[in-house]
């Protein structure tokens, strides 16, 4: 069977129990979505934040890349994904809040302590180098401070950049200074299963 046979098995699977237990909500959900929180998380397929978070569909709006990053606001750049998301969930569906979620043994936070793309070509990496040029400054740092093996340090690092650089955006911060919005810090264990949020007056993540 291929992979692809597996995915169908689980949607038929989804038909018969889930879809049909709940027909009246997917009915409802087909006339619009109208979620209050964005979520941006990695794209690593063992971080899923409606499984981390226990949602239903429509509850969070999410947007998965590499590390979780959010570049910087560069209105020369229009053809960015990251930035039309945030456009679309803050200025349409008005979310109240944004979550930025790291996570454990991040590959590209590994790639980037190891420097294992720099300057490779495209289609062998070449990509993900540039991607992780956002990056750089902020791994430097970490690396100053704690050495080459701090992943973890890392990881907490690049929530905090991106939530100084969703900060980048106007309209964001207009939102967040008028208390429309509130931005938060997390990151999710994978091993014991456990969420840390950022603690804005200590800078530290804690358990939750």
């Amino acid at each position: 069977m291929s992979n692809f046979a597996t995915l169908l098995d689980g949607y038929h699977e989804f038909r018969k129990e889930d879809w049909e237990q709940h027909r009246d909500s997917w009915h409802e959900l087909a006339k619009g979505q109208h979620p209050k929180i964005m979520v941006i998380a990695c794209s690593d397929s063992r971080v899923e934040p409606a499984t981390v978070f226990n949602t239903v569909p429509g509850e969070i709006f999410v947007l998965r890349n590499v590390a979780n990053l959010v570049p910087p606001d560069d209105q020369s750049n229009r053809l960015n994904g990251v930035s039309a998301a945030l456009e679309y969930a803050v200025t349409q569906l008005a979310v109240t809040d944004i979550v930025v979620m790291g996570h454990h043994e991040c590959g590209g936070v590994a790639a980037a302590l190891t420097h294992k793309f720099d300057h490779a070509s495209l289609g062998e990496g070449g990509y993900i180098d540039h991607w992780l040029h956002l990056v750089a400054e902020t791994r430097d740092a970490v690396v100053a401070q704690h050495g080459d093996q701090a992943t973890t340090e890392l990881e907490q690092a690049l929530v905090r950049l991106s939530l100084d650089n969703l900060r980048s955006f106007p309209w964001i911060a207009a939102r967040e200074a008028e208390g429309a919005l509130t931005l938060h810090g997390a990151w999710f264990s994978i091993a014991d299963g456990r969420v840390y949020t950022l603690d804005t007056g200590s800078d530290a993540f804690r358990q939750n």
